[in-house]
């Protein structure tokens, strides 16, 4: 991994796919997550975990979540109709992406996973 000089914050995008949809339409299961991940990649909650259900799109609809962390956020929708999890993990402090991408797919129980990674300068 590059120094810290060389970059502000890392940027994770994170698509998981045929998600357990079990799992994601349960608000506690949300919340275990965000904190195992947190955790895991060594990242100070800030505050509650938002887990808010909403879409008027059937399309859409699922729940999102917000962890405010004190290096920045961690966010994702949980789009039922297609069983798909978008996250993304914002931090300055240094995690490994791979290692929040291959958690959230075994915790959501992903057939697949797509991981992009930017370094914020």
């Amino acid at each position: 991994m590059s120094g810290s000089n060389e970059y502000w914050g890392i940027s994770s995008s994170i698509d998981l796919y045929e998600c357990d949809l079990g799992l994601m339409q349960d608000a506690d299961a949300i919340r275990e997550f965000v904190r195992v991940l947190c955790d895991r990649i060594q990242m100070r909650r800030y505050g509650e975990t938002q887990v808010v259900h909403f879409g008027d799109d059937p399309r859409v609809t699922g729940f999102s979540m917000t962890q405010l962390i004190e290096t920045s956020l961690i966010s994702a929708h949980f789009a039922d109709a297609s069983r798909a999890i978008y996250l993304d993990v914002f931090s300055c402090a240094a995690y490994e992406p791979e290692d929040a991408a291959t958690f959230a797919a075994e915790y959501f129980k992903a057939a697949r996973y797509n991981l992009n990674v930017t370094y914020r300068k």
